[in-house]
Protein backbone atom coordinates (compact mmCIF):
# COMPACT_ATOMS: atom_id res chain seq x y z
CA UNK A 1 0.00 0.00 0.00
CA UNK A 2 2.79 2.21 0.82
CA UNK A 3 3.98 1.69 -2.90
CA UNK A 4 0.66 2.72 -4.38
CA UNK A 5 0.09 5.37 -2.12
CA UNK A 6 3.78 6.67 -2.92
CA UNK A 7 2.86 6.55 -6.74
CA UNK A 8 -0.63 8.28 -6.44
CA UNK A 9 0.89 11.10 -4.37
CA UNK A 10 3.88 11.31 -7.44
CA UNK A 11 0.80 11.54 -10.29
CA UNK A 12 -0.81 14.59 -7.91
CA UNK A 13 2.69 16.24 -7.54
CA UNK A 14 3.31 15.64 -11.29
CA UNK A 15 -0.09 17.16 -12.22
CA UNK A 16 0.83 20.20 -10.44
CA UNK A 17 4.32 21.09 -11.75
CA UNK A 18 5.93 20.21 -8.01
CA UNK A 19 7.40 16.89 -9.14
CA UNK A 20 10.63 18.07 -11.01
CA UNK A 21 10.90 21.24 -8.54
CA UNK A 22 14.23 21.82 -7.25
CA UNK A 23 15.18 24.26 -4.38
CA UNK A 24 17.78 27.07 -4.90
CA UNK A 25 20.44 27.95 -2.59
CA UNK A 26 20.30 30.03 -0.15
CA UNK A 27 16.19 29.66 1.05
CA UNK A 28 15.41 32.26 3.26
CA UNK A 29 13.74 30.62 6.05
CA UNK A 30 13.45 26.61 7.28
CA UNK A 31 10.22 25.52 8.70
CA UNK A 32 11.02 22.78 10.86
CA UNK A 33 8.12 20.50 11.20
CA UNK A 34 7.92 17.07 13.61
CA UNK A 35 5.15 14.27 13.34
CA UNK A 36 5.15 10.88 15.33
CA UNK A 37 3.75 8.76 12.95
CA UNK A 38 5.67 6.12 10.70
CA UNK A 39 6.98 7.73 7.59
CA UNK A 40 4.01 4.51 6.32
CA UNK A 41 1.26 6.14 7.48
CA UNK A 42 -0.86 8.65 5.08
CA UNK A 43 -0.02 11.58 6.99
CA UNK A 44 3.38 11.48 6.65
CA UNK A 45 3.10 10.75 3.11
CA UNK A 46 1.11 13.80 2.43
CA UNK A 47 3.56 15.87 4.61
CA UNK A 48 5.94 15.51 1.70
CA UNK A 49 3.39 16.85 -0.60
CA UNK A 50 2.93 19.98 1.83
CA UNK A 51 6.97 20.30 1.76
CA UNK A 52 7.52 19.75 -2.40
CA UNK A 53 4.34 22.52 -2.78
CA UNK A 54 5.75 25.01 -0.64
CA UNK A 55 9.47 24.91 -1.38
CA UNK A 56 8.34 25.03 -5.54
CA UNK A 57 5.16 28.06 -4.79
CA UNK A 58 7.84 30.06 -2.86
CA UNK A 59 10.44 29.86 -4.79
CA UNK A 60 12.67 28.61 -2.71
CA UNK A 61 11.79 31.57 -0.05
CA UNK A 62 10.59 29.11 1.97
CA UNK A 63 12.20 24.92 2.86
CA UNK A 64 10.21 22.78 4.55
CA UNK A 65 12.88 20.15 7.14
CA UNK A 66 10.85 17.25 8.08
CA UNK A 67 11.05 15.01 10.90
CA UNK A 68 8.48 12.56 10.93
CA UNK A 69 8.62 9.00 12.87
CA UNK A 70 9.40 10.17 16.44
CA UNK A 71 13.10 11.81 15.36
CA UNK A 72 12.70 14.75 17.05
CA UNK A 73 10.59 13.11 20.51
CA UNK A 74 7.06 11.33 21.34
CA UNK A 75 3.66 12.78 20.45
CA UNK A 76 3.17 15.06 23.43
CA UNK A 77 7.18 16.42 23.08
CA UNK A 78 5.94 17.76 19.96
CA UNK A 79 2.75 19.25 20.89
CA UNK A 80 5.42 21.11 23.52
CA UNK A 81 8.03 21.97 20.72
CA UNK A 82 5.11 23.71 18.46
CA UNK A 83 4.02 25.54 21.54
CA UNK A 84 7.18 26.76 22.74
CA UNK A 85 8.30 27.86 19.08
CA UNK A 86 11.05 25.28 19.08
CA UNK A 87 9.60 23.90 15.94
CA UNK A 88 7.00 25.49 12.81
CA UNK A 89 3.95 22.56 12.72
CA UNK A 90 3.10 19.29 14.14
CA UNK A 91 0.41 17.08 13.04
CA UNK A 92 -0.88 14.99 15.73
CA UNK A 93 -3.56 13.37 17.06
CA UNK A 94 -6.33 16.14 18.88
CA UNK A 95 -5.85 13.84 22.07
CA UNK A 96 -2.28 14.89 23.08
CA UNK A 97 -3.89 18.36 22.80
CA UNK A 98 -6.57 17.42 25.07
CA UNK A 99 -4.61 18.40 28.07
CA UNK A 100 -3.61 21.54 26.77
CA UNK A 101 -7.13 22.50 25.01
CA UNK A 102 -9.94 20.55 27.08
CA UNK A 103 -12.26 21.32 24.78
CA UNK A 104 -11.19 19.08 22.04
CA UNK A 105 -12.54 15.97 24.66
CA UNK A 106 -15.84 17.06 23.40
CA UNK A 107 -14.85 15.42 19.98
CA UNK A 108 -13.97 12.11 22.00
CA UNK A 109 -17.04 11.16 23.25
CA UNK A 110 -17.87 7.62 22.35
CA UNK A 111 -19.73 6.29 19.12
CA UNK A 112 -20.25 10.49 18.32
CA UNK A 113 -19.74 9.92 15.06
CA UNK A 114 -21.80 7.66 12.45
CA UNK A 115 -19.06 7.32 10.15
CA UNK A 116 -16.43 9.36 8.66
CA UNK A 117 -18.12 11.38 6.08
CA UNK A 118 -20.47 12.39 9.46
CA UNK A 119 -17.47 13.12 11.26
CA UNK A 120 -15.65 15.41 8.57
CA UNK A 121 -19.12 17.09 7.98
CA UNK A 122 -19.12 18.34 11.42
CA UNK A 123 -15.17 18.94 12.43
CA UNK A 124 -15.40 21.01 8.63
CA UNK A 125 -18.16 23.51 10.31
CA UNK A 126 -18.90 25.58 13.06
CA UNK A 127 -17.51 23.13 15.05
CA UNK A 128 -13.71 22.60 14.04
CA UNK A 129 -13.79 26.59 14.06
CA UNK A 130 -14.65 26.85 17.88
CA UNK A 131 -11.98 24.38 18.42
CA UNK A 132 -9.73 26.54 16.43
CA UNK A 133 -10.18 29.22 18.32
CA UNK A 134 -9.81 27.52 21.25
CA UNK A 135 -6.53 26.03 20.10
CA UNK A 136 -5.30 29.75 19.01
CA UNK A 137 -6.11 30.91 22.61
CA UNK A 138 -3.31 28.99 23.62
CA UNK A 139 -0.79 29.76 21.13
CA UNK A 140 -1.67 27.24 18.29
CA UNK A 141 -2.73 28.08 14.78
CA UNK A 142 -4.89 24.98 13.38
CA UNK A 143 -4.95 24.42 9.83
CA UNK A 144 -6.82 21.64 8.81
CA UNK A 145 -7.76 18.26 10.62
CA UNK A 146 -6.77 15.11 8.59
CA UNK A 147 -7.88 11.90 9.30
CA UNK A 148 -6.64 9.37 12.06
CA UNK A 149 -9.71 7.23 11.92
CA UNK A 150 -11.83 5.32 14.01
CA UNK A 151 -10.41 3.55 16.67
CA UNK A 152 -10.30 -0.69 17.40
CA UNK A 153 -9.19 -2.72 20.22
CA UNK A 154 -7.02 -5.22 20.04
CA UNK A 155 -5.61 -7.22 22.97
CA UNK A 156 -4.01 -10.53 24.06
CA UNK A 157 -6.03 -11.78 26.38
CA UNK A 158 -9.39 -13.62 24.75
CA UNK A 159 -11.77 -12.87 22.01
CA UNK A 160 -14.13 -9.70 23.02
CA UNK A 161 -17.77 -10.21 21.71
CA UNK A 162 -19.50 -8.79 24.96
CA UNK A 163 -19.08 -6.36 27.95
CA UNK A 164 -17.89 -9.19 30.16
CA UNK A 165 -15.12 -9.80 27.70
CA UNK A 166 -13.59 -6.26 28.63
CA UNK A 167 -13.66 -6.31 32.48
CA UNK A 168 -9.94 -6.45 33.61
CA UNK A 169 -7.63 -6.33 30.60
CA UNK A 170 -5.13 -3.86 30.66
CA UNK A 171 -5.40 -1.23 27.69
CA UNK A 172 -2.93 1.83 26.65
CA UNK A 173 -5.26 4.59 25.90
CA UNK A 174 -3.81 7.75 24.76
CA UNK A 175 -3.74 10.69 27.21
CA UNK A 176 -7.42 11.92 26.86
CA UNK A 177 -10.00 11.69 30.25
CA UNK A 178 -13.10 11.42 27.91
CA UNK A 179 -10.68 8.19 26.59
CA UNK A 180 -10.06 7.04 29.80
CA UNK A 181 -13.57 7.85 31.39
CA UNK A 182 -15.06 5.66 28.19
CA UNK A 183 -12.84 2.36 28.94
CA UNK A 184 -13.46 2.34 32.76
CA UNK A 185 -17.25 2.50 31.92
CA UNK A 186 -17.01 -0.10 30.25
CA UNK A 187 -15.10 -2.40 32.71
CA UNK A 188 -11.28 -2.19 31.76
CA UNK A 189 -8.10 -1.08 33.32
CA UNK A 190 -7.27 1.76 31.22
CA UNK A 191 -3.77 3.09 31.76
CA UNK A 192 -2.05 6.16 29.29
CA UNK A 193 1.14 5.89 27.52
CA UNK A 194 3.21 7.35 24.74
CA UNK A 195 2.76 5.68 21.86
CA UNK A 196 7.03 4.88 21.32
CA UNK A 197 6.97 3.03 24.41
CA UNK A 198 3.76 0.66 23.52
CA UNK A 199 5.14 -1.74 21.08
CA UNK A 200 7.70 -3.03 24.24
CA UNK A 201 5.10 -3.04 27.08
CA UNK A 202 2.82 -5.54 24.91
CA UNK A 203 5.83 -7.60 24.36
CA UNK A 204 6.61 -7.64 28.18
CA UNK A 205 3.11 -8.36 29.49
CA UNK A 206 2.83 -4.55 31.06
CA UNK A 207 -0.01 -4.00 28.85
CA UNK A 208 -2.93 -6.68 27.56
CA UNK A 209 -4.43 -4.77 24.61
CA UNK A 210 -4.45 -1.39 22.83
CA UNK A 211 -6.69 0.71 20.54
CA UNK A 212 -6.08 2.43 17.51
CA UNK A 213 -7.11 2.90 14.06
CA UNK A 214 -5.84 -0.66 12.20
CA UNK A 215 -3.28 1.36 10.43
CA UNK A 216 -1.23 2.25 13.13
CA UNK A 217 -1.75 -1.26 14.67
CA UNK A 218 -0.23 -2.64 11.00
CA UNK A 219 2.18 -0.01 10.92
CA UNK A 220 3.73 0.02 14.21
CA UNK A 221 3.54 -3.67 14.04
CA UNK A 222 1.47 -4.40 16.95
CA UNK A 223 -0.24 -7.42 15.02
CA UNK A 224 3.61 -9.34 16.23
CA UNK A 225 2.51 -8.82 19.74
CA UNK A 226 -1.28 -9.08 19.67
CA UNK A 227 -4.19 -11.43 18.90
CA UNK A 228 -6.83 -10.40 18.80
CA UNK A 229 -9.27 -7.46 17.29
CA UNK A 230 -12.42 -6.33 17.38
CA UNK A 231 -13.67 -3.65 15.52
CA UNK A 232 -15.40 -1.70 17.86
CA UNK A 233 -14.99 2.14 16.67
CA UNK A 234 -15.52 3.46 19.41
CA UNK A 235 -13.45 6.73 18.62
CA UNK A 236 -13.06 8.98 15.58
CA UNK A 237 -10.29 10.31 15.66
CA UNK A 238 -8.64 13.29 14.06
CA UNK A 239 -5.25 14.48 13.45
CA UNK A 240 -4.71 17.87 14.15
CA UNK A 241 -2.17 19.98 11.79
CA UNK A 242 -0.99 22.33 14.14
CA UNK A 243 1.67 25.43 13.91
CA UNK A 244 2.81 27.84 16.33
CA UNK A 245 1.06 31.18 15.62
CA UNK A 246 3.34 33.62 16.23
CA UNK A 247 5.74 31.58 13.70
CA UNK A 248 3.17 31.47 11.35
CA UNK A 249 1.75 34.97 11.73
CA UNK A 250 5.22 36.50 11.11
CA UNK A 251 5.41 35.08 7.24
CA UNK A 252 5.05 37.66 4.70
CA UNK A 253 1.08 37.42 4.10
CA UNK A 254 1.96 35.89 0.60
CA UNK A 255 3.93 33.05 2.50
CA UNK A 256 1.42 32.24 4.71
CA UNK A 257 -0.67 32.11 2.08
CA UNK A 258 1.13 29.46 0.06
CA UNK A 259 1.69 26.97 3.51
CA UNK A 260 -1.68 27.07 4.13
CA UNK A 261 -3.06 26.45 0.70
CA UNK A 262 -0.36 23.48 0.61
CA UNK A 263 -1.89 22.23 4.27
CA UNK A 264 -5.41 21.92 2.50
CA UNK A 265 -4.14 20.34 0.20
CA UNK A 266 -2.34 18.05 1.70
CA UNK A 267 -5.29 17.67 4.01
CA UNK A 268 -7.72 16.79 1.26
CA UNK A 269 -5.06 14.48 -0.12
CA UNK A 270 -4.55 12.23 3.38
CA UNK A 271 -8.49 11.54 3.65
CA UNK A 272 -9.03 10.24 0.20
CA UNK A 273 -5.50 7.91 1.28
CA UNK A 274 -6.74 7.02 4.43
CA UNK A 275 -10.46 6.01 3.55
CA UNK A 276 -9.08 3.27 1.25
CA UNK A 277 -5.95 2.51 3.79
CA UNK A 278 -8.30 1.32 6.33
CA UNK A 279 -9.98 -1.59 4.95
CA UNK A 280 -6.21 -2.73 3.39
CA UNK A 281 -4.79 -2.21 7.05
CA UNK A 282 -7.43 -4.90 8.52
CA UNK A 283 -6.95 -7.07 5.70
CA UNK A 284 -3.34 -7.35 6.40
CA UNK A 285 -3.86 -7.32 9.79
CA UNK A 286 -6.11 -10.96 9.12
CA UNK A 287 -3.06 -11.64 6.85
CA UNK A 288 -0.33 -11.56 9.55
CA UNK A 289 -2.38 -14.11 11.62
CA UNK A 290 -4.37 -11.14 13.75
CA UNK A 291 -8.48 -12.77 14.72
CA UNK A 292 -10.75 -10.45 13.93
CA UNK A 293 -13.95 -10.49 16.19
CA UNK A 294 -16.68 -8.46 14.21
CA UNK A 295 -18.81 -6.65 17.17
CA UNK A 296 -22.64 -7.39 16.62
CA UNK A 297 -25.25 -4.72 16.65
CA UNK A 298 -26.09 -5.94 20.33
CA UNK A 299 -22.49 -5.91 22.08
CA UNK A 300 -22.39 -2.33 20.53
CA UNK A 301 -25.97 -1.12 21.55
CA UNK A 302 -24.51 -2.12 25.21
CA UNK A 303 -21.04 -0.33 24.50
CA UNK A 304 -23.20 2.59 23.42
CA UNK A 305 -25.69 1.96 27.32
CA UNK A 306 -22.31 1.78 29.35
CA UNK A 307 -20.60 4.96 28.14
CA UNK A 308 -23.42 7.19 27.98
CA UNK A 309 -22.66 8.54 31.31
CA UNK A 310 -19.33 9.70 30.09
CA UNK A 311 -20.99 12.56 28.17
CA UNK A 312 -21.90 13.88 31.79
CA UNK A 313 -18.26 14.18 32.85
CA UNK A 314 -17.04 15.54 29.80
CA UNK A 315 -20.06 18.23 30.18
CA UNK A 316 -18.56 19.46 33.88
CA UNK A 317 -15.04 19.50 32.71
CA UNK A 318 -15.83 21.41 29.41
CA UNK A 319 -19.43 23.10 29.97
CA UNK A 320 -22.60 21.39 28.50
CA UNK A 321 -22.94 24.96 26.24
CA UNK A 322 -20.03 23.91 24.43
CA UNK A 323 -20.93 19.69 24.42
CA UNK A 324 -24.58 20.67 23.57
CA UNK A 325 -23.24 22.62 20.70
CA UNK A 326 -21.07 19.88 19.49
CA UNK A 327 -24.07 17.30 19.60
CA UNK A 328 -26.11 19.47 17.78
CA UNK A 329 -23.91 19.92 15.06
CA UNK A 330 -23.06 16.07 15.27
CA UNK A 331 -27.33 16.06 15.05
Amino acid sequence: MLKSCRSLLAGALLATGLGAASLPAGAAETLRIVGNFPTTHTSSIVMEQFKAEVEQASGGELKVALFPAMQLGGAQENVDQVRAGAVFLTWISTAYLSRTVPELSALSLPFLFADRSHAFRVIDGPVGQLMSEKLAAKGFAALGYMELGPRHLTNNVRPVKSLADLKGPKIRLQPDETHLATFRALGANPTTMDIKEVYSALQQGVLDGQENPFAVTRDRNFNQVQKYVSDTAHFFDFIAVIANKKKLDALKPELRRIVTDAIGNAVATQRRLAEAEDAKALADLQGRGVQLDAVSPAFRSEMRQATAPVMEQVKAKVGAELVNSVLSQVN
